[in-house]
């Protein structure tokens, strides 16, 4: 007579649809020609070691004011297009680790989250960054940027508050993991989106909304 196999236990198959979850989207061949740009600049002037590095999603890319707004430390904007937060974990290793930075800071998700992923495949996305920066840059710290609620985006909610709840827990785990909620002060008094703070799609920031982040990030950054 043949014994039953024993089942996999449940965490071992939600480990496995979360990091089928967290690959399916990936698309990092479609920024293959901005992180080469980003290439050929470093080898014309390479970047100062030691520095504050941004990478992400279109929100960091348009932060054009970023050496103005931290006129305190050295900044460095890597972010690129409209990527998922596995791009930026597939090219950690030429828009982050060269420069041996003394900060991380990231903002990724909503495009994530747009497209389909959920909530605990985004963790995993993050816990994947880190587990990539902190081997090869022990002493460096992350930070996490909350996301934002983009009126545009509204459908989504639930799933960012969530994802914002999920990684906030994961870097209270780790003293060189931060979570800055620049989210809630970009809400009015009554928990709602303010649209006067993004661009005419209601997806990106105005300056105004920019100068909220500016303004809470820069203690963090000063650390």
């Amino acid at each position: 007579m043949f014994s039953t196999p024993p089942a996999p236990s449940l965490r071992s198959f939600l480990t496995a649809a979360l990091l089928f979850s967290a690959t399916a989207f990936a698309t990092p061949e479609k920024w293959t020609a901005a992180i080469d740009a980003y290439g050929k600049a470093d080898a014309v002037k390479p970047p100062a070691r030691d520095a504050v590095v941004f990478v992400g999603s279109s929100s960091i890319l348009k932060w054009t004011s970023l050496a103005a707004d931290f006129p305190f430390t050295t900044v460095l904007n890597r972010g690129f297009g409209g990527p998922e937060l596995s791009d930026s974990v597939f090219y950690a290793d030429r828009i982050v680790t060269p420069y041996a930075p003394r900060m991380v800071v990231v903002y990724a998700g909503e495009n994530d989250l747009h497209a389909g992923k959920t909530a605990e495949a985004l963790l995993v996305d993050f816990q994947a960054f880190c587990g990539k920066i902190h081997p090869a840059l022990p002493k460096t710290r992350i930070l996490f940027l909350a996301m934002k609620e983009s009126p545009s985006r509204a459908k989504i909610r639930e799933k960012v508050l969530l994802a914002n709840k999920l990684i906030a827990a994961d870097c209270a785990k780790d003293p060189r993991r931060t979570f800055v909620d620049v989210a809630t002060p970009m809400l009015d008094s009554t928990g709602k989106t303010r649209p006067e703070l993004f661009i005419a799609d209601q997806l990106h920031m105005n300056p105004s909304g920019y100068a909220i982040w500016t303004e809470v990030l820069a203690p963090h950054l000063k650390k």
